[in-house]
């Protein structure tokens, strides 16, 4: 008997650490140390919390680079960066890093903050909370993603591969225990990329994948 999707939602605490940069290398030195819940916070925590960024910028770091140090050029390759390209938190880390060295390489110049724009960093806490709903079967999913709070979309889609090891989202692996019936679905969530997407969006697209693959 296959076990009910019990459907979670979840917020993110910010929890300050302290550390602070106010030049580019010292957010090079900082992101060397930094525990990896900043990096995770400073990407994904974007999506939980009001947003008042530039839209193009989507994580705080490229929204740091742009509107602490005027560096455009930076921002730019800040927000290139998708980190569902990454297997964790430390390759994201490397990434980032190797993108400043190569700003800095080729500068004259150490891009610096004003005083009162000096980057944080926050590390996160994901607080999680059971809905009580739960989903017996796939057609019941087709019928309820589009009512899922953000917190449920961003729990299950996007933490999730971070906590599988297949790094597959929640929908997924509760999918593949009704058999090969449903792997056309599950290659079609697969190929949803989270990134460069606010939740409303996303959700908008799983339940367009979930609902077109449901009703063939």
């Amino acid at each position: 008997m296959t076990i009910p999707f019990a459907v979670k939602d979840c917020a993110l605490i910010a929890i300050a650490t302290g550390e602070q940069a106010q030049n580019l290398r010292e957010l090079k030195d900082r992101l060397a140390a930094t525990h990896p819940g900043c990096i995770y916070y400073h990407f994904w925590g974007v999506l939980l919390r009001p947003n008042f960024n530039i839209p193009e910028y989507q994580n705080d770091f490229a929204a740091w680079a742009y509107q602490g140090l005027h560096d455009k050029t930076l921002a730019e390759r800040f927000a290139l960066i998708d980190p569902t390209d990454f297997d964790d938190m430390e390759a994201l880390r490397r990434e980032l890093i190797e993108v400043i060295d190569e700003r800095l390489d080729d500068t004259d110049w150490i891009p610096w903050a004003s005083a009162n724009k000096q980057f944080h960093f926050m590390r996160s806490q994901i607080v999680v909370f059971d809905t009580g709903i739960k989903i017996s079967e796939p057609e019941q999913l087709k019928d309820l993603i589009s009512h899922f709070a953000v917190g449920s979309v961003f729990f299950h889609f996007i933490d999730a591969r971070l906590r599988n090891q297949k790094r597959n989202d929640d929908f997924t692996e509760w999918l593949m225990c009704f058999g090969r019936e449903y792997l056309p679905l599950t290659e079609k969530l697969g190929s949803v990329d989270p990134g460069f997407k606010s939740l409303v969006e996303l959700r908008f697209q799983l339940a367009k994948v979930i609902q077109e693959n449901l009703d063939t």
